[in-house]
C-alpha cells in the first residue's frame, strides 16, 4: 500500500493556496484586470481540483478521523465542520456552472453566479484549513 499520510497536509496547503488564490483573483476584477483575474481563477480552480482528487483519495483509503476536543471547543469544530461540508457540496455544481459562463465569456451572467458563488467557495476552503488544524495540529485536550 503506498503511504498517504501526507494528504491531509498538503490538501490543506491547497486549500489555502485556493483561499488566497479567490482573494487575489477578487481584488483583481474589482480592479478591472480582467485577463490577472481569468488567470488567478483558472488556478483556484486547478488547485481547488487537485483538492479534491486529494480528498477522496486519501478518504477512500482511511476512516475519518475524530475531533478529540471537548466542550466549546466541540460545539465550535462541529459548527464548522457541518457548515463546511453542506457549503462544499453545494458549491461545486455552482463553481462548475459559474466557471463555465466565465469561459464562455457570458459575462452578465458570470458575475450573477459569481456574486453567490465566490463567498461559499472562500469560506469552504478557509473553514478547510481550520478544521484540518483542528484536527491535525492543536492539541485540544
Amino acid at each position: 500500500m503506498i503511504a498517504l499520510d501526507w494528504l491531509p497536509h498538503a490538501n490543506a496547503m491547497l486549500n489555502l493556496t485556493a483561499a488566497s488564490l479567490l482573494l487575489a483573483a477578487r481584488w483583481a476584477i474589482a480592479r478591472g484586470e480582467i485577463v490577472r483575474h481569468q488567470r488567478l481563477m483558472l488556478c483556484a480552480l486547478a488547485v481547488s481540483g487537485l483538492f479534491l482528487v486529494g480528498y477522496l483519495i486519501y478518504h477512500y483509503n482511511f476512516p475519518i478521523r475524530m475531533f478529540r476536543g471537548s466542550g466549546g471547543w466541540r460545539v465550535g469544530y462541529y459548527t464548522v465542520l457541518i457548515s463546511h461540508v453542506v457549503l462544499a457540496a453545494m458549491s461545486l455544481p455552482m463553481i462548475a456552472i459559474t466557471g463555465v459562463l466565465g469561459w464562455n465569456r457570458h459575462a452578465a451572467l458570470h458575475r450573477a453566479w459569481a456574486r453567490w458563488t465566490w463567498p461559499p467557495w472562500l469560506y469552504v476552503s478557509v473553514s478547510g484549513v481550520l478544521v484540518y488544524l483542528a484536527l491535525y495540529r492543536i492539541d485540544f485536550a
